[in-house]
């Protein structure tokens, strides 16, 4: 009787430990960074604001003629200038700057949201 007992408690551990390596997987890919595209169209920033996670790359893409840059208002950091059809990005810092504007074209401001 007492080897049908460790046997169910094997079994018990074995399903146990599965069942943490699986959950275990699935909290490593939701830690893992994720790329947020801004599209840069018309001189503004879509989407305009941001939520992010530190690690997190953040692309710009130009679909306007005109040159652009995604640039810290207190330049701590710039993706330089994006050409038409082009792209820049950065990757999210701790104490990272979060709102930005455009060189050429200050008008255009973006903010991001450090979750």
């Amino acid at each position: 009787m007492s080897s049908k007992s460790t046997r169910r408690d094997i079994l018990i551990g074995v399903s146990a430990t599965a069942g943490t390596l699986a959950m275990a997987g699935k909290n490593s890919l939701a830690a893992s960074p994720m790329t947020h595209d801004v599209k840069i169209s018309s001189f503004r920033f879509k989407p305009r604001h941001l939520v992010v996670k530190v690690g997190d790359i953040i692309r710009w893409t130009n679909e306007d003629i005109a040159p652009h840059t995604a640039t810290a208002t207190e330049a701590s950091w710039d993706t330089g200038e994006i050409v038409k059809g082009g792209n820049g990005s950065i990757r999210v810092t701790e104490g990272l700057e979060t709102t930005y504007f455009c060189v050429f074209h200050p008008h255009m401001k973006g903010t991001i949201e450090l979750a």
